[in-house]
């Protein structure tokens, strides 16, 4: 399985400062596919994360290996023979993962290697990744209810928003069979608010719906937390809310990109009629 250069096997290599510059260059180049791993990336000095790379024939990097979060994010370049990580077995014995994921091809590479390891993923979900980078479609933002507030949070709004995270993370997040802790999620709903933009919509005085940034790239912003009150679903808040979202972050100068799993057809049609198209497939598995 081991690729070779004049015959010295290739392997992967704890990242050194001299190789930042060229492991940026590489996530730079494949951001659109990879914004949740290029944001890890930048906020490696601030966690305890790790980042592994493998040079090609020519000593370019062409795959990155990061670890954050008891998550792991392959970006390989496009090449199915992937040499196995030697570090594997004592990286996972030391620090068990929570999940996987990115591309669904480099996802099935890495989990694949891990198999050897005796780990195997417990549940896998595979989403469209979607993004856009042009205004979102006129009808999109004019969709909604004709007294739709769409703001910015206050204070005070935090236990209204709560009953949608809550909402959302036991709907779309949590994995099959893992019990929801309302305190994990308040907690969760705190770094949002503190660390992340988010918009919410208002109907007659009433917090119906969210959306947040979950991820900030290079270029990029990752969009999360989409969620609506089911009792006020199919008025075209969704569409609204997450056109006018998209519309502002368009305005400080990057793109945007979300993942939605392939199983939500109504979030899917929510988000092409806003404008988003769908540009790989991309998979989560969780351990």
């Amino acid at each position: 399985m081991e690729q070779k250069i004049k015959n010295k096997p290739l392997r992967w290599r704890k990242i050194r400062k001299d190789r930042r510059a060229a492991a940026k260059a590489f996530l730079m180049n494949r951001e659109r596919f990879c914004v949740s791993a290029s944001a890890r990336f930048l906020g490696i000095k601030k966690s305890r994360g790790h980042v592994w790379y493998l040079n090609n024939s020519i000593g370019e990097i062409s795959a990155l290996l990061l670890h954050s979060h008891r998550s792991l994010y392959p970006v390989f370049d496009q090449n199915p023979r992937v040499p196995g990580p030697r570090f594997l077995n004592r990286f996972l014995g030391k620090l068990p993962i929570h999940a996987i994921q990115g591309l669904r091809e480099d996802t099935e590479i890495l989990e694949a290697l891990v198999e050897t390891q005796g780990y195997f993923a417990a549940e896998r979900i595979d989403y469209d990744l979607m993004s856009i980078d042009t205004q979102p479609r006129r009808e999109a933002l004019n969709a909604g209810p004709a007294n739709l507030v769409l703001r910015n949070p206050v204070k005070g709004d935090e236990e209204g928003i709560f009953i949608l995270q809550a909402a959302y993370e036991q709907e779309e997040v949590i994995p099959q069979n893992a019990v929801f802790n309302p305190s994990v999620c308040r907690l969760n709903l705190e770094h949002i608010l503190s660390t992340e933009r988010v918009l919410i919509a208002v109907l007659d005085g009433q917090i119906v719906g969210k959306i947040n940034t979950s991820a900030e790239s290079f270029a990029r912003y990752q969009i999360g937390g989409v969620y609506v009150h089911p009792s006020y679903r199919g008025l075209g808040i969704a569409v609204k809310m997450t056109a006018v979202f998209v519309q502002n972050l368009l305005a400080l100068g990057k793109g945007v990109t979300l993942f939605v799993k392939q199983r939500n057809n109504t979030a899917r049609t929510v988000y092409r009629k806003v404008g988003l198209s769908a540009l790989a497939d991309y998979r989560i598995s969780y351990y």
